[in-house]
C-alpha cells in the first residue's frame, strides 16, 4: 500500500517536472526566435496567413528608420528585369497640415490653395494637390487612401481606388498625399498598440513608422540556471533596444532643429540684397563665355549668329513689338528671327514617367508643364538627330519629382537631387554631347521651389529656366532664365477671364489679398490693412465662387496690384497682374524678374524695396498720371508675351522662354 502511494506521488512529481521542462523549452524557443528574427517576426509567423502584413519583396527601397524617413532608391540604376508588378508598393494616405501651408487659411496645400478664392498661392510645398494633364486629358483624384504602384522601369503612376471610394476625382481637386513605404525589414506601417512598442517623434505625424522591440520581461515560474540565463539575454536585448530608440530620438531632435532653422530662414529677411541696378551691372559684366572642349559646326553657327545680333539693324515702329518694353528691341527682333531660322533642339527621350515626359498643365506649376508639352510636340525646332542640335532639353517635371520621390516629413531631399544626378550621368555616359561642353548647351525648365537645390553641382553649367529666380540661391544672371510663374485655372481654357477695365474705371489705388506666409506679408498688413480706403490690402479671402470673382474683379479694377514675396522670391501674382492689365508692384528683394535679359521692367511695373513698405502709398501717389498711363499701356502691350496657347503663337510665352534660353546660350559661347 505504502509503495503504491509513493509510486503515485513519484509519477505526479515526474509529470510536473515534464510539464515544467516543456514550458521552459517553449519559452526558450520563442525567445530565441524573437532574437534571431528582429521585431518579433517569430510571433508574427504564428499568426494566420491572412494577418501577415504585406511587404515589398525587392531591394528597390532603402528605409532609414533611425531618421524616421523612407528613402526611395534611384530607379535608373535598377535593371528592368529585376522588377515586377509587386516590386514596390507605396501607400498614399491623405494627411493634414504638413510642410508649408498655403494661402487658404491653412489645411492641405493644393496646386493653389487659393484656387477657390480666385487668387494664386505662391507657396509650393509638400502637400500640393495637383491635377495631371496628359495631352489635354484630365486625370485627377483624392480618395482618402490610395495605392500608388511603381511598376517596372517606367515608374508608371497607377491610382488604385479604395473599396469605399470608387472615384472622387474632379476638375477642382487633386491628390494630397503622403507616401508610406512597406519594406521587407520588419518596419511596420500599421500600429498595433497591443503588440508593438512604438517610438514616434512629433515631427513624424504622417509617417507612422513603428519599431517593434523584443519583449522586455518574462514570467518567473521557477529559479533555475536556464531561466536566469534567459533573463540576462532579455535584459541585454532590452538595453540594446533602448539604445536604438535613444539614437532615433536624438536623430529626430537633430532633424527638428534643422527644420526650425529652415523655417526661420524662410521667415527672415535676406542677409544681403542685390538691387535692380546691381543686377543690370551683373548682366552687362557677366556674360559668361565658355569654350567647348571640341568645337563643332553648331558652335560655329552660334558664334556667327552672335555677330549678327550685335550688329542688328535699328528697328523703328515695328507693328508686332512695342519698343519701350525691351532693353534693345532691335537686338531682340534680330535674335528672335535668327532663332526661328537657325535653332535646333534635341529632346532627350531618356527618363521615365511620371517624372519625365508627363506635363502638369494646371495650377502653380503650369509653366514647366506647358513648356514641356509644347517643346516635345514642336516640329519647327525639334530634331531627331542630336548631331544637328544647338541645344539639348532635359524634359523633367520638378513638381512630379517631388511628388513621386519625396517622403513627407523626412526633411530629406537628397534622393531627389541624386535622382537627377544619376540621370545626368546616364546621358553623359550614353551620349557624347554633355561631356563636350560640360552641359553648357543643355537646358531645363523647372518651376518648383526646390529646383535650384535639386540641380545644384551636377547640372551647374546647364541653362536653368527657373521660377525661383533668387540671386542668393544660385541663380546666375546672364546664363539662367527667370521663368514666369503662371497660375492656370483651366488647362483647356488658359485665357479665361483675360483682360481688365480701362484706366479711367480703375478706382482702387492698390490691391492685395492672401495669407501671411513668410516674413514680408505680415509687415505689409501691419502698415496697410484697414488703414486707408485707397489701399485695399486684405488678408485671406473666404473660399467660394463669390470670393473668386471678387478677387478677380478687384484686380481688374485696381491701378496697382501688390505682389509681395511669400516663402520664396517668386509669386504668380506678377503674371496675374499682367493677365488682368493691372500694373504689378513687385516687393521682393533679390528677385530677378522674368526674361530679365531682354525686358525693361521699368517700362511696365514698379519694383519697391522691402524696407519701403511703410512709404508704399506715398510712392504710388508720387507717380504722375501720365506715367501711370504709360505703365498701364506697357502692361497691355506686354500681355501677349505672357500667355500660353495650345498652338504656340509668335512672341507668346513658349517662344519667349525658348528665346531667352537661346539668347543666353548665344552670348555664353566663344571659340577663341
Amino acid at each position: 500500500m505504502r509503495r503504491s502511494l509513493r509510486f503515485d506521488k513519484l509519477c505526479r512529481m515526474e509529470k510536473r517536472r515534464w510539464v515544467f521542462m516543456v514550458g521552459v523549452v517553449a519559452v526558450t524557443y520563442l525567445l530565441l526566435q524573437s532574437l534571431l528574427l528582429p521585431y518579433e517576426n517569430a510571433l508574427r509567423s504564428l499568426l494566420p496567413d491572412g494577418e501577415i502584413p504585406v511587404r515589398a519583396k525587392s531591394s528597390f527601397l532603402a528605409v532609414h528608420s533611425a531618421a524616421k524617413s523612407v528613402m526611395v532608391r534611384n530607379p535608373l540604376t535598377v535593371n528592368a528585369s529585376e522588377l515586377s508588378n509587386d516590386s514596390m508598393v507605396v501607400e498614399v494616405v491623405r494627411t493634414e497640415g504638413v510642410g508649408r501651408a498655403i494661402e487658404n487659411g491653412g489645411g492641405l496645400k493644393g496646386e493653389d490653395s487659393d484656387a477657390e478664392n480666385g487668387f494664386a498661392s505662391d507657396e509650393k510645398g509638400l502637400d500640393n494637390d495637383f491635377e495631371l494633364f496628359v495631352d489635354g486629358n484630365l486625370n485627377s483624384g483624392s480618395p482618402p487612401y490610395e495605392n500608388v504602384l511603381h511598376m517596372n522601369d517606367n515608374l508608371a503612376l497607377e491610382i488604385v481606388r479604395n473599396e469605399e471610394n470608387s472615384s472622387v476625382l474632379d476638375e477642382s481637386g487633386g491628390v494630397s498625399l503622403e507616401q508610406i513605404v512597406k519594406p521587407n525589414n520588419g518596419v511596420s506601417v500599421g500600429k498595433n498598440p497591443e503588440e508593438n512598442t512604438s517610438l514616434k517623434s512629433e515631427n513624424s505625424k504622417g509617417v507612422d513608422t513603428t519599431i517593434q522591440s523584443p519583449p522586455l520581461a518574462l514570467p518567473m515560474t521557477a529559479s533555475s540556471i536556464t531561466i536566469t540565463h534567459i533573463e540576462n539575454v532579455v535584459s541585454n536585448a532590452s538595453s540594446s533596444a533602448l539604445q536604438r530608440e535613444g539614437m532615433t530620438l536624438k536623430n529626430d531632435s537633430v532633424l527638428m532643429n534643422s527644420t526650425r532653422k529652415k523655417e526661420m530662414r524662410c521667415n527672415m529677411p535676406p542677409k544681403s540684397i542685390t538691387s535692380l541696378y546691381e543686377m543690370n551691372r551683373i548682366l552687362a559684366r557677366h556674360r559668361r563665355s565658355m569654350r567647348p572642349r571640341q568645337s563643332s559646326v553648331r558652335d560655329q553657327e552660334i558664334v556667327a549668329v552672335k555677330s549678327h545680333i550685335e550688329h542688328a539693324p535699328v528697328v523703328i515702329n515695328d507693328a508686332e513689338l512695342y519698343a519701350p518694353l525691351f532693353r534693345n528691341v532691335s537686338m531682340f527682333k534680330k535674335s528672335y528671327e535668327l532663332m526661328e531660322r537657325t535653332l535646333k533642339v534635341y529632346v532627350y527621350r531618356d527618363g521615365s514617367k511620371p517624372i519625365f515626359h508627363q506635363p502638369i498643365l494646371k495650377g502653380l506649376y503650369a509653366s514647366e508643364g506647358w513648356f514641356m508639352k509644347l517643346m516635345e510636340g514642336n516640329r519647327r525646332f525639334v530634331v531627331k538627330d542630336p548631331r544637328k542640335a544647338h541645344l539639348f532639353y532635359m524634359p523633367f517635371s520638378s513638381r512630379m519629382l517631388e511628388y513621386t520621390l519625396y517622403v513627407r516629413n523626412s526633411h530629406n531631399r537628397t534622393n531627389l537631387r541624386q535622382y537627377l544626378k544619376d540621370y545626368s550621368e546616364k546621358i553623359a555616359a550614353k551620349y557624347p554631347y554633355w561631356n563636350r561642353t560640360g552641359g553648357a548647351d543643355h537646358f531645363l525648365v523647372a518651376c518648383h521651389d526646390w529646383a535650384p537645390y535639386e540641380t545644384r553641382h551636377h547640372m551647374e553649367h546647364c541653362i536653368k529656366a527657373l521660377c525661383n529666380a533668387d540671386v542668393t540661391a544660385g541663380f546666375k544672371i546672364g546664363r539662367d532664365v527667370s521663368l514666369p510663374e503662371t497660375y492656370v485655372r483651366a488647362a483647356r481654357h488658359p485665357l479665361r477671364d483675360l483682360g481688365g477695365k480701362p484706366p479711367s474705371q480703375r478706382h482702387i489705388l492698390a490691391f492685395y489679398a492672401g495669407n501671411m506666409h513668410g516674413y514680408l506679408r505680415p509687415i505689409l498688413l501691419k502698415y496697410w490693412k484697414d488703414k486707408d480706403p485707397d489701399m485695399r490690402i486684405l488678408g485671406p479671402m473666404p473660399p467660394g465662387v463669390a470670393s473668386k470673382m471678387n478677387y478677380i474683379q478687384h484686380m481688374k479694377s485696381s491701378k496697382y496690384c501688390i505682389c509681395p514675396k511669400g516663402y520664396e522670391v517668386n509669386s504668380p501674382r506678377v503674371v496675374e497682374a499682367i493677365f488682368y492689365e493691372c500694373v504689378p508692384v513687385i516687393i521682393s528683394d533679390n528677385f530677378v524678374p522674368p526674361f530679365f535679359e531682354v525686358l525693361d521692367w521699368g517700362a511696365f511695373s514698379l519694383i519697391v524695396a522691402e524696407k519701403d513698405i511703410p512709404n508704399l502709398k506715398d510712392i504710388l501717389l508720387s507717380i504722375p498720371k501720365e506715367k501711370y498711363l504709360e505703365l498701364q499701356l506697357g502692361v497691355r502691350k506686354l500681355q501677349k508675351h505672357f500667355l500660353w496657347h495650345a498652338k504656340p503663337l509668335k512672341y507668346d510665352l513658349f517662344h519667349m522662354t525658348l528665346h531667352s534660353i537661346w539668347y543666353n546660350r548665344v552670348f555664353q559661347i566663344k571659340l577663341r
